[in-house]
């Protein structure tokens, strides 16, 4: 799991799991749900895996709009659906791009080692992406 700011800056990286597990899982593990909805009024753009998450944080994970016509859709319905969701996927692309800059790392995007290791290279790759966006932010340049 990973959490950027506004701009796409990296905030913080969870350790791996050594399975696979679905995200909002993972959220519950690591106390996201708890720290959302006691913690500070703040607004996290979630993608679809973390859908119901909104419900449990009072409405602090803004996730993408939920189909609720599968099958013979009013047009109307369709149109609306389509706006929200674009509208979702705007404001979460600086997040994405953040993402993206995370896995541009050679040696995440080319892991072929041991699982057990993978946490400790997420670590040491997002501390090392994260005090070079502070670098770049303080000089004014952009990644």
């Amino acid at each position: 799991m990973v959490v950027t700011d506004a701009e796409g800056r990296l905030l913080f990286c969870s350790p791996a799991e050594p399975a696979s597990t679905a995200d909002i899982t993972h959220a519950r593990k690591l106390g996201l749900v708890n720290l959302l909805a006691d913690g500070p009024v703040v607004e996290i753009l979630a993608d679809a895996g973390y859908q119901g998450l909104g419900a449990q944080t009072g409405g602090r994970a803004v996730t993408p709009p939920h189909r609720k016509f599968k099958k013979n859709p009013p047009e109307w319905y369709e149109q609306m659906h389509e706006r929200q969701r674009k509208a979702h996927s705007s404001r979460r692309i600086q997040v994405k791009h953040g993402i993206g800059h995370l896995k541009n790392w050679r040696s995440l995007a080319r892991h072929h080692g041991r699982r057990e290791h993978m946490s400790d290279i997420i670590q040491a790759v997002a501390g090392l992406l994260s005090h070079r966006q502070t670098a770049m932010a303080a000089d004014g340049t952009r990644m």
